[in-house]
């Protein structure tokens, strides 16, 4: 069986002032911390044999890939299976769960946070996310002998991803998600299997940023 590494690169601050939960709205791009957080990201996996580099379809993300694009020489595949979640919550000041609980509008998205009801089934986003490291898996190998790939993709997406591969239940707290802004969680395949999982911060000396809802 052939080992190979897919890195789930966790696009970097995205420039909201207005803290709108913007899921997969157009038009919400990095900010300026975003952008030095992406290019530190580049920086560490370029030292790496990557040898496909694969990004969600949002504007955050694919600005995240270029400077490890650029540092590579390597074009930017698209998958749609990275994008964000969906949320019925997108587009509302709600960006970290403030304002959720005291607008009556909103409750009757929240009766049901095992599925969730607000959104898109944990289930499915595990199953999408880990379809679309395969292919990107499947990428590196086509490209050569110990190829690696990077996936550019969203908080949630890696978190249900990487517990769905753990074994681990898929409803969690968010509060306490291991998946900072420009972070790299790192699954190495044997074959089909996921054999190891491992996580970095490359942009941790730099200020967390406010990257609620991303």
């Amino acid at each position: 069986m052939t080992q190979t590494t897919v890195h789930l690169l966790r696009h970097g601050e995205v420039f909201n002032p207005d803290r709108v939960l913007y899921g997969r709205l157009p038009g919400y791009g990095l900010s300026d911390l975003g952008i030095a957080q992406a290019k530190l990201a580049a920086e560490s996996l370029a030292g790496r044999d990557i040898g496909y580099l694969v990004s969600s379809p949002m504007e955050r993300a694919q600005q995240t890939a270029e400077p490890l694009a650029a540092a590579l020489g390597l074009d930017v595949a698209i998958d749609d299976r990275l994008v964000e979640a969906a949320n019925a919550l997108e587009g509302r000041q709600v960006a970290g769960g403030k304002g959720l609980l005291t607008d009556p509008s909103n409750w009757r998205y929240l009766v049901n946070p095992f599925k969730p009801s607000w959104g898109e089934p944990y289930a499915e986003i595990a199953e999408r996310v880990l379809a679309a490291a395969r292919t990107a898996r499947d990428g590196a190998i086509a490209a050569g002998p110990g190829k690696e790939a990077v996936c550019v993709t969203h908080q949630l997406p890696i978190v249900i991803a990487r517990r769905a591969a753990e074994g681990r239940r898929l409803f969690h707290d968010p509060r306490k998600r291991e998946c900072s802004l420009a972070s790299v969680t790192s699954f190495t395949f044997d074959g089909d299997d996921i054999i190891a999982i491992t996580y970095a911060e490359p942009a941790a000396m730099l200020p967390p940023g406010h990257g609620a809802g991303a």
